[in-house]
C-alpha cells in the first residue's frame, strides 16, 4: 500500500505516507458540537494526509460538521449515516465509499461505548450493548470492508480503536473485556486478513480529554488528576489517537500487523488504581 522510493542502497522505502488518492472510511467519524474526538480527528488527519475520506456516524450532522472541517482543511470527504451494528448498514457504508470512489484502502473501526460498572453491578442489557457497539461493530465493518479492499489487488489497512482498560482493568469489567477482546480480533484478524495485503492493527488510547469524556461531566479537579496521572504530566486529546491512527493506517507502517499501539502518556507505566 503506498508507492515506494527505491533508494541507493537498494532498499524500497515509503514515499510520505503512501495515502494520495486512496479512500478511507471512519466509523464514529462525528463528534458533540465543534469538538475533537478520536473519530474526527482521523478524519481529519487522513484527508490531510490525502485519502478522500467517507465519515460514517449515526448522527450524520456531526458527520457533516467533520466533512466540513475536512474541507475547510482543503481535503475531500462525504457523510454517512449508519448504525455499525447493523450488518446491512456496514455493507450499504462500504458500498458508498465503493459507488463515490471506486475503492477502500483504509477501515478506522472507532465506534465505542462505555460503562464503568463492576462486575457484580452490571446488567445483562449492559453488557450485550456494549459486546454489539464494541466488538460486534467491528467484526461487521471489517468482514466488509476487506472484501472490497481484496478486490483492488492493492491491500489495505484496518485499525481497531481498544483502550488501556483491556491491558491494565480497573473494575470497568464489560468495558475492559470487550476491549481486550478488540485487541484479540485484532491479532486474530491480521492472520486471516495477511494474505489478502490487508494489515490489522489497534489503537489503545489512554484518558484523553475528548468531547465524549466532557459531555460525562467531569470535574476540573478531576481533569487535572487524569493529567497528573501521566508521567509525562501532559494531557491527551483526540488529535493524539487520530495521529495514531494515520501512522498505523499510512504507508510508514506497511512491515506492522496485529499489534497495538498504546496512546496514553505513559499511564499504564505508573497508575494501578482506577480513574475515579
Amino acid at each position: 500500500m503506498g508507492d515506494l522510493e527505491v533508494t541507493t542502497d537498494g532498499l524500497a522505502v515509503p514515499e510520505g505516507d503512501g495515502l494520495d488518492g486512496r479512500v478511507a472510511l471512519v466509523t464514529g467519524g462525528g463528534s458533540r458540537d465543534e469538538g475533537i474526538g478520536t473519530g474526527r480527528a482521523a478524519a481529519v488527519l487522513l484527508a490531510r494526509a490525502g485519502a478522500r475520506v467517507l465519515v460514517v456516524d449515526r448522527d450524520v450532522d456531526a458527520a457533516d460538521q467533520t466533512v466540513e472541517m475536512v474541507t475547510a482543511a482543503g481535503g475531500e470527504a462525504a457523510s454517512f449515516a449508519a448504525d455499525v451494528t447493523s450488518n446491512d448498514d456496514c455493507a450499504a457504508m462500504v458500498t458508498e465509499a465503493m459507488r463515490r470512489w471506486g475503492r477502500l484502502d483504509v477501515l478506522d473501526n472507532n465506534v465505542g461505548i462505555g460503562s464503568r460498572h463492576r462486575l457484580l453491578d452490571e446488567t445483562d442489557e449492559r453488557w450485550d450493548r456494549l459486546w454489539r457497539v464494541n466488538v460486534h461493530s467491528m467484526v461487521l465493518a471489517t468482514r466488509h470492508a476487506v472484501s472490497a479492499m481484496a478486490a483492488s489487488g492493492d491491500g489495505g489497512a484496518v485499525v481497531n480503536v481498544s483502550s488501556i482498560s483491556a491491558l491494565r482493568p480497573r473494575g470497568l469489567t464489560a468495558y475492559s473485556t470487550t476491549k481486550g477482546a478488540v485487541i484479540a480480533l485484532t491479532k486474530a484478524a491480521a492472520v486471516d486478513c495477511a494474505p489478502l495485503g490487508v494489515r490489522v492493527n489497534c489503537v489503545a488510547p489512554g484518558p484523553a480529554y475528548t468531547p465524549m469524556v466532557a459531555a460525562g461531566g467531569m470535574s476540573d479537579e478531576a481533569r487535572e488528576r487524569r493529567r497528573l496521572s501521566t508521567p509525562l504530566g501532559m494531557e491527551g486529546n483526540g488529535w493524539d489517537v487520530g495521529q495514531a491512527v494515520l501512522f498505523l493506517a499510512s504507508a510508514r507502517a506497511r512491515w506492522i500487523t496485529g499489534q497495538v499501539l498504546v496512546v496514553d502518556g505513559g499511564v499504564t507505566l505508573t497508575a494501578a488504581a482506577r480513574d475515579l
